[in-house]
């Protein structure tokens, strides 16, 4: 029989149903395939780990963050330092992480799409394969109820809310209490207790932290009080605005706003309050025997802008938008322990590792690829020097359409329609994006032919709505209500 949760309450777990049927033979040795457990968060930047803060030390903006128990888990983990996603926003993240799909391949370009019925997802390939599959926590695809592929879910539809959210539990509608991500936390806990030791499983647990709206009534109580006279340190890309903030673009220029420190000190207080959520699970885990049988992903939906080029948000092509942390917790004696890997990965590697480590079919159009020889410590020969990025305008928000490449090296970022804002960048000697290169014709021209080839791989085509001349809705459409194109 289906199964329904409890309504969530920490004084009381009561242990969940298990799902109708018995295994098949063929998966008679399910237990010794790991179970999987993907933590994703939303808008974490890639150094909000006080890991890495201490890691880069006097050039750490943040050096008094608190994430005691993410810092464990990068201690028991290997840690990519080059991790990237193809698209920083929300819903096509979340989009390229299910489907090892770029987003104009699967028509999910921003936050106004369901998740297409019509797309193979990793989730669908587990349960193929034998696992039992939950999601708890934030879907975020516009306000699509249901969750395909996941034999249980409680999640919220769209952003939800910060305290008594309603939760979608199996697809009932069904009032909770508290802090949400602490609650889809609860949920994710008992669906852990409940599995049988003979059946694998994978869990999805999306935090709806560090979004906005944030601090205030958005924050649980046990982080109100942090970080009360925290001062975020300033860097060289923090007094530059991006080049589409203004048609007169000019490095020389000042006048950046402060950065709003009380903004930056919420924020971290989201993130704290997420990392003590990582150890609800992670000690679940551990108490139920399970920890040493299963993967840990942890790792977010997009970088995010504390006010580095002017700006806040994400979508643009700059690396804190593009970055995002990525911890992967192997099991057993001999996982590699508290290693460091600066492989270019990206979100679009998660579902092929996973798929990997599960012994399931591979996803048929995937295009990244799995990091399981990376976590052995071995770099296959032709591992990925470079990828291409793509943000496609949305009419409620500034950031223009932008198609970049980002190499181990270097980033050519273009702004269709405005060649005069092509950006050219020596990440190695300018890893703030100061020095704008796009006047070096040698290195421009070398870049360009990266772009092509990327692109081609990324297989690259303009989405329905969107033109080649960055115009949203595209000048064809404009046309036809007769609107001039805007360029």
């Amino acid at each position: 029989m289906n199964l329904r949760f409890p309504l969530p309450a920490r004084a009381a777990l009561v242990a969940l149903s298990l799902l109708s049927g018995v295994a098949s033979p063929l998966f008679a040795a399910a237990s010794a395939r790991p179970n999987l457990v993907f933590i994703y968060c939303d808008d974490l930047r890639w150094d909000a780990l006080g890991v890495v803060q201490r890691e880069q030390g006097a050039a750490g903006r943040f050096p008094w963050i608190q994430t005691p128990r993410l810092d464990q888990l990068a201690a028991e983990s290997v840690r990519f330092r080059e991790s990237f996603v193809v698209t920083s926003l929300c819903s096509p993240g979340r989009a390229n992480v299910m489907t090892s799909r770029h987003g104009h391949l699967t028509g999910v370009v921003g936050n106004q799409a369901h998740l297409p019925a019509n797309v193979v997802t990793f989730a669908q390939h587990l349960r193929a394969a034998g696992y039992t599959t939950g999601y708890f926590g934030k879907w975020h695809m516009r306000d699509q109820r249901d969750r395909p592929h996941y034999d249980q879910f409680a999640s919220f539809v769209g952003q939800g809310r910060y305290f008594d959210c309603p939760l979608l539990v199996n697809g009932v509608e069904t009032p909770t209490q508290g802090w949400v991500d602490d609650v889809t936390t609860d949920y994710a806990a008992r669906f852990v207790a409940a599995q049988p030791r003979d059946r694998p499983f994978f869990l999805w647990l999306g935090f709806k932290s560090p979004h906005g709206p944030r601090g205030g009534d958005n924050l649980p109580a046990r982080v109100k009080s942090l970080y009360r006279d925290a001062v975020s340190r300033p860097t060289p890309n923090t007094s530059r605005r991006a080049i589409f903030q203004a048609a007169d673009y000019d490095t020389s220029k000042q006048g950046v706003a402060a950065p709003n420190l009380e903004g930056h000190r919420d924020y971290f207080r989201h993130v704290t309050a997420i990392d003590s959520c990582v150890g609800t699970l992670l000690d679940t885990l551990a108490r139920t025997g399970q920890l040493e049988n299963t993967v840990v992903i942890f790792t977010s939906d997009n970088g995010y802008y504390l006010g580095e080029h002017g700006l806040g948000d994400k979508r643009s092509a700059y690396d804190e938008s593009l970055r995002v942390p990525l911890l992967i917790r192997l099991p057993g004696s001999n996982a590699a322990r508290g290693t460091v890997n600066d492989a270019l990965t990206l979100n679009l590697d998660h579902a092929p590792t996973l798929l990997d480590f599960a012994g399931a079919a591979p996803l048929p159009a995937a295009q990244g690829r799995s990091l399981r020889p990376l976590l052995a410590g071995e770099r296959p020969a032709d591992w990925r020097t470079a990828f291409f990025y793509a943000y496609f305008r949305e009419a409620q928000y500034p950031a223009p359409t932008v198609l970049a490449v980002r190499t181990t090296t270097h980033k050519l970022v273009t702004y269709p329609g405005r060649k005069d804002w092509t950006e050219v960048f020596d990440l190695k000697a300018d890893p703030h994006e100061i020095n704008n290169l796009a006047g070096d014709a040698a290195l421009r021209s070398r870049l360009e032919a990266v772009y092509a080839a990327e692109a081609q791989r990324a297989e690259f085509r303009w989405p329905a709505g969107h033109g080649p001349n960055g115009e949203y809705p595209p000048a064809a459409t404009k046309a036809k209500s007769g609107k001039k194109a805007k360029q």
